[in-house]
């Protein structure tokens, strides 16, 4: 098992050295017989929900192999999965959540979509439970409630933190107009406020446009050298095509530092050559390459990305478990500030019930993307 798994378990209480041995004296004899001591049933049951039919069948069942990789690494005779299929709908979901809740789980891990989380929500509180869904839409963490998605908040404020110390000042963006784009935006102008930044100029285009020139021109119209550095909140085809346009209006990559979110975690962006030079925080791939190998030997194929939520979740399930007393999932144990070390870094659930992650700050190279600031093996490390 990966070194950065085991981790995981340093959580755990630690253990003190024995004390000195007293010679026991020997208890009196009874005439009473001893009544039998009924056992413990020491049993945790922990629900996983996803969907397992529908759409998206292919990636809730990589989810769920995933979480079985980590009961088999960490979890003990005591710990139960109990996967639940969502069928990839809110109601599903609903259903889902309310059979494992009636099954005697005591965490929800999951759903995946934020409909979901919204829909399985009620009966979750009501049942006095928690739960660490893999959604990365923000609104619906909290009251118990973690959101462990990838959330473009921690990268954007990563890069942003070290663009600053590299000197970039100077800001401009280009999102879209929808929800992502929201989060970037909001994201990026509480980071250069925290980190001494400032964002001079933020343009939002209709995110089914197929033509970006009037967005980019826009961005701009301050002239060379009013830029330091260009957030782009886009990825794939879009993402390529935008970054080839802001050349033709004199925002040259070659002085303007163009910087990204998760979405640019994509080993062949190198391909566009206005992107070669460019910066993202993401999960550093070199932590979860041995997870996506044993995940290839033990079941024929690459695992979805989003397979590593499953398996740090299960895992950080497992350890609490295993560790935890009688109530190993309460709010002072999840929220343990020091954080817990998974397949894709350091992650720690917060009160609040968004999460902080450790992200190493990647670049774009013609021949893949590589590590230009590793992440963080403690939150200490990131001063928060």
């Amino acid at each position: 098992m990966a070194a950065g798994l085991l981790a995981l378990a340093a959580c755990a209480p630690t253990v003190g050295p024995e004390p000195p041995q007293v010679q026991a004296q020997q208890a009196p004899i009874t005439a009473e017989p001893l009544e039998p001591v009924a056992p413990v049933d020491r049993t945790v049951k922990v629900a996983l929900l996803v969907p397992l039919t529908g759409n998206a069948a292919e990636l809730g069942q990589g989810m769920l192999e995933a979480a079985q990789m980590a009961l088999f690494d960490l979890g003990d005779d005591s710990f139960q999965l109990i996967p639940r299929d969502t069928k990839g709908t809110p109601g599903g979901a609903s259903e889902a959540a309310r059979d494992a809740i009636a099954e005697g789980a005591q965490l929800i891990l999951g759903p995946l979509y934020s409909s979901s989380v919204g829909a399985v929500r009620p009966a979750v509180q009501g049942a006095g439970l928690g739960m660490i869904s893999f959604s990365n839409n923000m609104s619906q963490a909290g009251s118990g409630a973690w959101t462990i998605g990838f959330s473009p908040d921690n990268q954007v404020r990563r890069v942003v933190s070290y663009a600053r110390s590299q000197g970039i000042g100077r800001i401009g963006s280009l999102a879209p107009r929808d929800a992502y784009g929201d989060a970037v935006s909001t994201a990026l102008n509480a980071a250069a406020l925290d980190f001494g930044a400032r964002v001079v100029r933020t343009e939002r285009y209709d995110p089914a446009a197929t033509d970006l020139s009037p967005a980019v021109q826009s961005l701009a119209s301050g002239g060379p050298g009013s830029l330091d550095a260009v957030m782009l909140a886009e990825g794939g085809p879009k993402l390529r095509s935008v970054a080839s346009l802001l050349p033709a209006f004199q925002i040259d990559p070659a002085q303007v530092r163009l910087l990204g979110t998760g979405m640019w975690d994509d080993p062949t962006l190198g391909s566009e050559p206005a992107l070669v030079g460019g910066w993202y925080a993401a999960p550093d791939p070199a932590a979860r390459r041995d997870f996506e190998q044993r995940f290839e030997s033990i079941y024929g194929r690459r695992p979805p990305r989003l397979a590593t939520l499953a398996y740090d979740a299960a895992a950080l399930a497992a350890v609490l478990a295993r560790n935890g007393g009688p109530a190993p999932f309460d709010m002072m144990a999840l929220t343990n500030p020091n954080g817990f070390a998974g397949v894709d870094g350091i992650f720690r659930l917060r009160p609040d019930g968004l999460v902080d992650r450790g992200l190493a700050v990647m670049e774009v190279t013609p021949n893949g993307n590589r590590v230009i600031d590793p992440a963080p093996s403690s939150f200490q490390a990131l001063g928060f």
